[in-house]
């Protein structure tokens, strides 16, 4: 089966597909000063792209690992999740605490999502 590497460079590609399973990771890229608030926002509106590279939305999501830098900020974090999510649609998560290689970031997102049609050969 084919692999498909969208925006591939030499460290990563944007979304790697397989078997109609996309992988992406986003992390905040406008603003890393912003609050976590902020900084999951833009998470979201850079996955809501990378799932469009592939034919899919984020209705269509399977799993979501989230390294977060600090649990005080799972509140707030959680509340952008909720309201993001349509109703009866949240994937499967993991949360972790971790050090991030940029100390600006709060959080990081791997996302795991079914593709469109034309991904799944």
């Amino acid at each position: 089966m084919k692999i498909h590497r969208i925006n591939p460079c030499k460290r990563w590609s944007d979304v790697t597909v397989f078997n109609g399973i996309a992988t992406f990771t986003e992390v905040a890229d406008t603003d890393t000063s912003a609050d976590i608030k902020g900084q999951v926002e833009q998470i979201f509106e850079q996955a809501q792209a990378s799932l469009a590279s592939v034919d899919s939305d984020k209705s269509r999501i399977l799993a979501v690992t989230i390294y977060v830098t600090d649990f005080a900020n799972m509140n707030v974090l959680n509340d952008v999740w909720d309201s993001w999510f349509p109703q009866d649609c949240a994937p499967s998560r993991a949360c972790i605490k971790a050090e991030l290689i940029d100390p600006d970031l709060l959080v990081e997102m791997t996302f795991t999502a079914a593709a469109g049609e034309k991904y799944q050969l």
